[in-house]
């Protein structure tokens, strides 16, 4: 595998942050990394001469939205901020006792907790509660419900609701200024 042409640890996480949001907020951006994640599918040799191609009409380009890094360097300098996350997952955690490390945890748990509640409407995607058995109906949205385990046939599809899911149902991150370096997550402290 040729990683010359593979971005950067450092590039991917901006990327991360920009799919999960083009993810909760854009269906078929969700539609399309979903697919990004099914196996493919392996060659199978024809047995019989494929018919001529009836001609079909041309589908519409897809055309992908250019995730702009700032918006996901603004959340995880804000989950800093709040919660301490980047300091959190920069340490060693194996000299720590377990005690510390659940006392450190439930300190990025509540900050991480108060950063979602302050800047997003989080909503679950479906009402019904975990466990309960539903029916998802010819139509449904693939892009909202994953269908796990057996998949075979087509919908209806009868199952279990073992998630019920996340959606963003709104999105209030503080407007930047121009000259605003995204990219300082958090500035150096020095103490005099």
């Amino acid at each position: 595998m040729n990683t010359a042409n593979h971005p950067s640890f450092w590039r991917r996480i901006p990327l991360a942050f920009g799919a999960f949001f083009s993810t909760l907020s854009d269906g078929a951006y969700a539609a399309r990394v979903e697919k990004l994640n099914l196996p493919e599918a392996a060659p199978v040799a024809p047995v019989a001469p494929a018919p001529a191609p009836v001609p079909t009409p041309a589908a519409a380009p897809v055309i992908l939205k250019e995730a702009t890094p700032d918006a996901a360097l603004q959340l995880l300098a804000l989950l800093q901020r709040e919660a301490r996350l980047i300091d959190f997952t920069q340490e060693n955690l194996a000299s720590h006792a377990d005690a510390d490390i659940g006392a450190a945890a439930r300190v990025v748990h509540e900050g991480c907790a108060k950063v979602l509640r302050e800047y997003f409407s989080i909503e679950p995607v479906r009402a019904e509660n975990e466990g309960s058995r539903i029916v998802l109906q010819e139509g449904f949205d693939p892009a909202a419900v994953r269908l796990t385990g057996n998949v075979v046939g087509t919908a209806p599809f009868k199952g279990t609701l073992s998630h019920r899911g996340w959606r963003a149902s709104s999105v209030r991150l503080p407007k930047l200024n121009d000259k605003h370096d995204a990219s300082i997550l958090a500035p150096a402290e020095v103490e005099l």
